[in-house]
C-alpha cells in the first residue's frame, strides 16, 4: 500500500510528521478499546495488534526509528524507573510484608518452572526471555528483550512482545475468580458480625507527600514547575547511570561479574532512595505532567520488534507462548499454595496477588472494583471488601511488576547474553 509509506504526503520532514500520526492513532486505538471494554482488551494488546497486522499490510518497516521515537525511548528510559521509584513508600510496603513476600515467591515459581520444565522443551534462552514479561510488564520486556538482541536472537524480542501484549487475557480471568471466592468469603464475614477492623490500618497507612526521613529540604510549591522536577528527574536519573557505569565496572575488573546489576535497576533504587530522602515528590512525572509523554515513548521499546514479526516466524512461536504461559501459571499457583499455608491467607487471596504480575496497576485497582461492585449489594459491604482486598493487590502488583519484575530481568539478561556465547 503505497498510501501507507508517504501518507499522502511528499516532504521528507512532512512523511515523518505523517509517521508519527500514526504511532500516535495505533495508541489512542488502544485507549479507547480498552477503555471500552473495561481493560478485557488492554491497551498494550490492541496497540500490539494494530501495529502487527499494519506491518504485515504496509505500515513503514522504519517507523520507530524515522520517527526519531526510538531513539528518545532509549533516554527516556532511566526517567521512567526514577519516576516507579516515587510511587510508593517502602513503610506502606512492609506493613504488607505478607502480600510482598506471595508476590516475591510467586515471581521465583514461575522462573523456576519456566527454567526447569519449560527450557529442556523450549529451550534455556527462550525461557529466561519469558520469564520477563510474564514476570512484569514493559520495562522486564525491555530488558530480556535488549539483552536478546545483543546476540542476535532477533526472536526472541519477537517472542517477549507477544507475551506482553497477551498477559492480560492470561491473567485477568484467573484473579478475577479469585476476587469472587475472595468476596463472597469476606462477605459472609461481615453479613455475621465478624467483620475485622480496617479503620487503625487505615490510619496507619503514611503520607506519600511526606519523606520518611527528609535530608533535602522541601520544594516550595511555586518552584515544582515542569521544568525544575524534570531537572530533578534527570539529575537523579545520571545519578543512576553514573552509579551503574562504575559499579558494573569495579565488579567486572574484580572478576565478579555475576554481582553487576542492571543500570535499570539502579535508577530504581535511586528513585526510591531520592523520594524517601525528599528531593524527589511523590509521583514526579506526573506532577510535571511529562508522564503521558514519557510513556509514548517508553512504549515503543515493546512494539519496536514487531516489523520482524510474520506470520510465519508468530505461527512457530504458539507453541512456545502457550507453554511458557501454562508452565508459569503452575509455578505461581504451586508457590502461593504453600505461602497462603504458611501466612494465613487464603489460597484465593494469594493466588490472585501472585498473578498481579500479568497485569499490574491500573488493572489492579480495576478488577478489584469491578469484582467487589458485582458481588456486594450496598457501599458498606463494598467499602469493607474494597478495604481488605485493594491494598494487598495494589502492592502485589508494585512488588511484582515494579520491582521484582525489573530486579529478575536484570539478572536474566545476563543469563541470557552468557548462555549464547
Amino acid at each position: 500500500m503505497a498510501f501507507l509509506e508517504n501518507f499522502g504526503l511528499t516532504n521528507a520532514t512532512d512523511i515523518t510528521t505523517g509517521m508519527l500520526m500514526l504511532i500516535m492513532i495505533a495508541y489512542a486505538l488502544g485507549d479507547i478499546i480498552s477503555y471500552k471494554t473495561k481493560a478485557v482488551f488492554s491497551m498494550i494488546f490492541v496497540t500490539g495488534f494494530i501495529f502487527l497486522i499494519g506491518f504485515w499490510i504496509g505500515f513503514p518497516k522504519n517507523i520507530f526509528q524515522a520517527t526519531g521515537a526510538f531513539a528518545y525511548a532509549a533516554v527516556s528510559l532511566p526517567f521512567i524507573l526514577v519516576h516507579m521509584g516515587t510511587l510508593m513508600k517502602l513503610k506502606d510496603i512492609k506493613q504488607e510484608w505478607k502480600t510482598v513476600i506471595i508476590a516475591f515467591t510467586g515471581l521465583v515459581g514461575l522462573s523456576l518452572g519456566l527454567f526447569f520444565i519449560a527450557g529442556p522443551i523450549i529451550g534455556r534462552e527462550m525461557s529466561l526471555t519469558a520469564a520477563g514479561p510474564i514476570s512484569g510488564g514493559i520495562v522486564a520486556t525491555i530488558i530480556v528483550s535488549e539483552a536478546a538482541k545483543k546476540v542476535g536472537l532477533e526472536h526472541l524480542a519477537v517472542f517477549a512482545t507477544l507475551l506482553l501484549v497477551l498477559q492480560n487475557f492470561v491473567g485477568l480471568p484467573i484473579a478475577s475468580l479469585c476476587l469472587k471466592s475472595e468476596t463472597k468469603r469476606l462477605l459472609e464475614k461481615f453479613r455475621k458480625g465478624e467483620a475485622e477492623g480496617t479503620a487503625a490500618a487505615s490510619a496507619a497507612k503514611s503520607d506519600p507527600e511526606t519523606p520518611s526521613l527528609r535530608i533535602f529540604p522541601a520544594l516550595p510549591r511555586p518552584l515544582q514547575t515542569p521544568f525544575v522536577l524534570l531537572a530533578k528527574t534527570a539529575i537523579v536519573s545520571w545519578i543512576a547511570l553514573f552509579a551503574a557505569q562504575h559499579y558494573n565496572a569495579m565488579v567486572i575488573e574484580a572478576g565478579m561479574s555475576y554481582l553487576q546489576i542492571h543500570k535499570f535497576v539502579i535508577a530504581l533504587i535511586m528513585g526510591i532512595l531520592f523520594y524517601e530522602t525528599g528531593f524527589l515528590e511523590h509521583k514526579v512525572l506526573d506532577k510535571a505532567n511529562a508522564m503521558g509523554y514519557a510513556m509514548f515513548f517508553c512504549l515503543i521499546f515493546v512494539f519496536v520488534s514487531l516489523p520482524q514479526a510474520t506470520p510465519e516466524l508468530v505461527r512457530s512461536l504458539v507453541f512456545p507462548v502457550v507453554l511458557s504461559f501454562g508452565i508459569a501459571l503452575v509455578g505461581i499457583v504451586g508457590s502461593t499454595f504453600f505461602t497462603s499455608k504458611l501466612l494465613g491467607y487464603t489460597w484465593a487471596m494469594a493466588t490472585a496477588i501472585g498473578v498481579t504480575c500479568l497485569f499490574g496497576f491500573p488493572a489492579t485497582f480495576i478488577i478489584t472494583d469491578e469484582v467487589t461492585t458485582a458481588g456486594c449489594s450496598n457501599a458498606q459491604e463494598k467499602e469493607f471488601c474494597m478495604s481488605h482486598l485493594l491494598p494487598k493487590m495494589l502492592v502485589g502488583g508494585f512488588t511484582t511488576v515494579t520491582i521484582g519484575s525489573v530486579i529478575l530481568a536484570g539478572y536474566l539478561g545476563q543469563f541470557i547474553e552468557a548462555l549464547a556465547k
